[in-house]
């Protein structure tokens, strides 16, 4: 019996994605790797200049707004599991956590109204920056088009 015809474009479609070339693992690693350590920064390795010019402008006003807000630069307390999850959010933006952490930044002003707000933009920035970059994996593999 003869295949109808939307099995055969399907059956087409499943050879013609077998034959693209696997995604270069070191690639897709390296692009993950340096959108990791700045926000933005992978983007440019998938060849996406304009979208990452928005993500570092946008997630680094973030943090630096937590920063201004006295937002604290969490440690990594395993006995405060919160503080713990925080700490891990704020760490994905490796590079800007490192220097503001060098620089002295990022004390935590406790009495400060706006300190639980700076908190939330210094977590929230760090968390963005993962969906950033599991953005630019999907552009790097192929899953997603550029």
């Amino acid at each position: 019996m003869p295949q109808s015809t939307s099995s055969q474009s399907k059956a087409g479609a499943d050879r013609a994605r077998a034959n693209d070339a696997a995604p270069d693992a070191a690639r897709v690693t390296r692009a993950c790797a340096v959108a990791l350590l700045v926000p933005g920064l992978g983007h440019v390795a998938v060849g996406q200049p304009r979208k990452a010019a928005v993500f570092f402008v946008v997630l680094m006003t973030m943090f630096a707004i937590g920063l201004a807000f006295g937002g604290r630069l969490l440690p990594f307390a395993l006995e405060e599991p919160l503080v713990f999850l925080g700490a891990a959010a704020e760490w994905v933006l490796f590079l800007p956590r490192v220097l503001a952490g060098l620089g002295g930044l990022g004390q935590g002003d406790v009495v400060a109204a706006t300190y639980e707000y700076g908190n939330t933009f210094l977590i929230v920035a760090g968390l963005l920056n993962a969906l950033i970059t599991l953005d630019v994996f999907d552009v790097a593999t192929g899953r997603k088009r550029p």
